[in-house]
């Protein structure tokens, strides 16, 4: 059973082995609150799930290490059961769904794991993870329906009631349940008044559901970028947790979630997965009430693949206003490319893409079509860029 002495048990076990990870104070991401940052991303193997993982392990049994362990994971999970069993001596197999970040699969890896990849989602490895327990007698290390592993992710909230004493709310990110879970049961504990927000992707919004209808249920599919929360369906003892001790569950877009990613980056200099930077991306988008408040929130992991660090930036400078396209409708005579290149210059846009083409078919013989990229200041300048072009008699398409 989960109690508060087994989280400070854990915190005792973890003291020699883990970071205990900064707050950052951030108030610019969310005007009119005082936010901070707990950095998980910077914690070793590069997000929180160290904790609960090693945690576990050093609570088996002789007889249960000397089988080995099987877990499976969307990779971080993976990385702090890897990391433990190396530590520990012990042998470990990790069922990882193929579509994982090639940087996760090759970090877990370099803790001497072996790798199992499983086609499909998180759930599918899962089920592998199960059917490899059954066949070879491996322990198996659930990634967060498991009183211990939620213990450790519960230090944290320790952390935080030490190095934020008046905090008023905590925003959390939920795959699976079992951060939010251990944070929630231990500040509630600690201190009841502290309200604690729960932060799913709207393509993975099991535990919501979950929540809101009163029962676990498990989603058809799910879509994300943030491959970290891609769980189709909660445990059992996270939704009992969650149903318990969370005040309020809410959803973000991928276009949330990016231009999150970009503002951490940009402002703080934080490197955040998608799954990390949920809870920042629910503050900034004003999906709970923070005006007023001191809050905090947990960035749970920093391990982004760079080949989709390009991509999600790219998407974070257009949902910040940051980048723009423009179709303009041009008449094919000189000096029109000359005029529109001088209109943005003139208001501070920079043009990095420029696609020229003829008129189709049924329009006017003289007509052509201007595809624009420009990197801006903010929507409003956006819109102060268009406005000059149709006052100098150009037709925007889009």
């Amino acid at each position: 059973m989960l109690t508060i002495d087994s989280v400070y048990r854990a915190r005792n076990v973890l003291k020699s082995v883990i970071r205990e990870t900064d707050v950052i104070y951030a108030p610019k991401l969310c005007e009119g609150t005082q936010l901070y940052l707990k950095t998980e991303n910077l914690q070793l193997t590069g997000s929180f799930k160290v904790r609960g993982a090693y945690y576990k392990m050093s609570c088996l049994s002789d007889e249960e290490k000397a089988r080995g362990v099987v877990a499976c994971s969307a990779g971080n999970h993976a990385q702090g059961v890897a990391l433990a069993a190396q530590k520990s001596g012990i042998k470990s197999v990790i069922c990882l769904p193929d579509g994982a970040p090639i940087s996760k699969v090759e970090a877990t890896k370099s803790y001497g794991a072996e790798v199992c990849l499983v086609e499909g989602v998180y759930d599918d490895a899962y089920q592998k993870a199960l059917a490899l327990r059954e066949e070879k007698g491996y322990t198996f290390i659930h990634p967060f329906n498991d009183e211990d592993v939620i213990a450790g992710q519960a230090t944290i909230a320790l952390e935080l009631a030490e190095q934020l004493p008046d905090l008023d709310a905590i925003l959390v990110p939920i795959g699976g349940g079992g951060l939010i879970s251990g944070i929630a049961y231990a500040i509630k504990t600690i201190n009841p008044k502290v309200k604690v927000y729960g932060v799913q992707a709207k393509g993975a919004p099991s535990m919501k559901n979950a929540v809101e209808h009163g029962e676990i249920e498990e989603l058809p599919s799910v879509s994300t970028i943030a491959d970290g929360i891609a769980v189709k369906k909660p445990g059992a003892l996270t939704y009992e947790l969650c149903s318990k001790y969370v005040d309020e569950i809410v959803t973000v877009t991928d276009d949330e979630i990016s231009a999150a990613i970009l503002a951490l980056m940009e402002r703080h200099k934080l490197v955040t997965e998608g799954a990390g930077a949920v809870s920042v991306a629910a503050a900034m988008f004003n999906k709970v009430d923070l005006k007023g408040k001191k809050a905090v929130c947990v960035l749970s992991g920093g391990n982004i693949d760079v080949t989709i660090l390009s991509r999600v930036i790219k998407r974070g400078l257009l949902m910040s206003g940051r980048s723009c396209q423009l179709m303009i409708e041009l008449v094919d005579k000189p000096g029109q490319l000359k005029n529109v290149s001088r209109i943005i210059a003139d208001l501070g846009g920079n043009v990095t893409s420029v696609h020229h083409e003829r008129a189709n078919e049924g329009s006017d013989v003289n007509g052509c079509y201007l595809r624009i990229v420009l990197e801006t200041k903010n929507y409003e300048h956006i819109a102060q860029i268009k406005q000059a072009l149709r006052d100098f008699g150009f037709k925007l398409l889009q």
